[in-house]
């Protein structure tokens, strides 16, 4: 069972520290969370929520909102991570399609509790994580209410304790889930390609209902000590890396670039780093380079999708090097290779594995996949061809076995007829020292069907012009592939959890061209 590796971690760390809240700087030590978990999972049996129920947390960054949700998993009830920065109505939808029975909620969301109810009547439980609020007990109030007992759920590694929204960003979302089996698969990969002697500090700066939260499970089942920051704000993470001494921290690219272009990032010591995992879309190879400039040799790329526990492929930091310096563009663009327990490999749309070099799907076997979309067949039979998930994204893997994203599917560029991979366009947009982040895009064209679109969000206080900017990417990838268009925005469109939407650019284009036909 998943939880048995924090009560690994908790044998291992005695009475020392498991998580903090750098906001107010309130530690719990492992016993108290332990603790505090017993009662949680008693306190679920005896209000009628247990073993094949579902529980959801709906807060911010905040250590206790993680403890609930180790309360849920001690007591067999699947976890449904709500995403804060959704809508109520849409988070509402979510815990009414996913059946919720419980839900654990901040108090910065008390006034949305009433429309919660309407939209998601099943609920039977509230519970304020931070205190009492409209007439619901705060959440170390109520499980002092209950008995420390251990709790004895039956053994099933197949049996579902998470239910993982998907996106949305294509439709109203899915719930993956999620077995103790998928959750065994992260632990004991991370174990293996990020091996780390004595007790880890983590820093969970990116949201704990995503990537950063799963990391959370190999971090606690080795001891460490967790820092929760409220939020990702670069400047606070850059402070709080030698302020904790943290060792280990996970960022999605765009907050890697935030960080790497803040004033102060190079006024701190990051000597404590040891692991900087990064991953959710691909990261320029002269923005790696830079940031391993700043932070040592510590960065350390992971491929995961909601789908599939990670790390499905991962680059470790010594592929990040060739020798005492920074690897080449092809290999800084890789994702690695195949993480110990699963099998990668590139399909055709017949269902053909491709030989090295061929770009095809990207499709995973592993104990960590999804078991299925909850009462969701069909999406489900879809999302699995001949034994394999697919991915969705177009890759290429060579004869060392080392995983290129070419692009999404849906995200391929077909110019001329011909066909142009946006990450390629943008690492080439990126390598320009004015550029902090771009999304390329197809966009009509009446002569040549798409035509490549780079919407660029510069560096803050930089400045270059739209035809310098083509005539760099001309000089590094040639004409065919390089934006014929560019356009600067303050700030790019981008998701809850900070990847870029380019379906929400594309879709602005496409309206007006249907409009005009």
């Amino acid at each position: 069972m998943i939880i048995d590796y924090f009560d690994r971690g908790a044998m291992l760390a005695g009475d020392g520290p498991c998580l903090t809240n750098a906001a107010d700087g309130r530690t719990w030590t492992y016993p108290q969370v332990r603790e505090l978990t017993l009662r949680a999972a008693n306190g679920l049996a005896r209000e009628g929520v247990g073993l094949g129920c579902r529980g959801a947390v709906l807060s911010g960054n905040d250590a206790l909102a993680f403890v609930a949700t180790l309360g849920l998993m001690r007591a067999g009830t699947a976890w449904i991570p709500l995403n804060p920065r959704f809508s109520i109505e849409d988070n509402g939808a979510i815990l009414e399609r996913f059946d919720c029975d419980v839900l654990f909620y901040h108090g910065a969301y008390r006034d949305s509790i009433a429309r919660l109810r309407e939209l998601a009547p099943r609920i039977r439980l509230f519970v304020c994580i931070d205190g009492p609020a409209g007439g619901h007990p705060g959440f170390e109030e109520w499980a002092s209410g209950y008995p420390d007992d251990e709790v004895d759920i039956p053994f099933d590694r197949d049996a579902v304790i998470g239910i993982q929204p998907t996106g949305g960003t294509t439709g109203r979302p899915k719930g993956v889930m999620l077995t103790h089996q998928s959750f065994e698969y992260l632990v004991g990969n991370y174990l293996a390609v990020a091996p780390f002697e004595g007790r880890p500090r983590y820093l969970a700066a990116a949201p704990l209902t995503h990537a950063a939260g799963f990391v959370m499970q190999h971090i606690l089942a080795q001891g460490g000590h967790a820092v929760v920051l409220p939020g990702a704000d670069p400047g606070g993470i850059l402070s709080a890396i030698p302020r904790y001494r943290i060792t280990h921290l996970t960022v999605v690219p765009t907050i890697l670039y935030m960080m790497l272009a803040h004033p102060e990032v190079r006024s701190h010591d990051y000597g404590s780093l040891r692991y900087c995992f990064y991953g959710g879309a691909p990261t320029a190879p002269e923005k790696l380079r830079e940031a391993i400039g700043v932070f040592g040799p510590v960065m350390m790329q992971i491929l995961g999708q909601t789908e599939a526990s990670m790390p499905i492929t991962c680059l470790a930091p010594a592929d990040h090097l060739d020798g005492d310096r920074p690897a080449s563009d092809e290999r800084l663009m890789s994702c690695g290779r195949a993480a110990p327990l699963c099998r990668i490999a590139a399909m055709d749309d017949e269902g053909r594995l491709l030989p090295p070099g061929e770009v095809g799907e990207l499709v995973i076997r592993s104990s960590g996949v999804m078991k299925g979309y909850y009462k969701d067949p069909h999406a489900t039979e879809a999302a699995f061809t001949h034994g394999w998930l697919r991915s969705g994204d177009l890759v290429k893997i060579d004869a060392q076995g080392f995983v290129t994203i070419v692009d999404r599917k849906k995200d391929m560029i077909i110019t001329g007829g011909f066909n142009v991979y946006s990450v390629e366009v943008e690492a080439a947009v990126m390598a320009h020292p004015a550029v902090q982040d771009c999304a390329v895009i197809g966009i009509p064209d009446d002569v040549w069907g798409e035509s490549i679109l780079a919407v660029v969000e510069l560096r803050p206080g930089a400045a270059v012009e739209p035809e310098h900017l083509i005539r760099f990417c001309r000089a590094r990838i040639g004409a065919m592939k390089s934006p014929r268009r560019i356009e600067f925005v303050e700030t790019l469109p981008r998701s809850a959890v900070g990847k870029l939407l380019k379906r929400t650019l594309r879709e602005q284009y496409w309206q007006r061209h249907r409009r005009a036909v």
